[in-house]
């Protein structure tokens, strides 16, 4: 495998390799959030394709917002039954 030269296209905020057969892989740069990876986000993916690997990425990406703003609301949901702390 090696790292996509300058010419091929990016994928900003993840790390993209073309294998030595020409597959594509992404790989995010940043860690996602735990709790996007308890939902089960992946943080690398692969096809066959740049659109694919592409749509590959945008699918984690909107499991992931999907999952912290889930966790957020079952958090404010919880804060406000419990109420005020005496």
């Amino acid at each position: 495998m090696h790292n996509t030269p300058a010419s091929t296209p990016a994928i900003p905020g993840w790390r993209l390799i073309v294998s030595d057969t020409g597959r594509y892989w992404a790989i995010r740069n940043r860690a996602f959030p735990r709790v996007a990876l308890r939902a089960g986000v992946e943080p690398a993916v692969d096809a066959d394709t740049f659109e694919e690997v592409q749509a590959a990425v945008a699918e984690q990406e909107d499991k992931a917002r999907a999952a912290v703003a889930a966790a957020e609301k079952t958090a404010v949901a919880a804060a406000e039954t419990t109420g005020p702390v005496s």
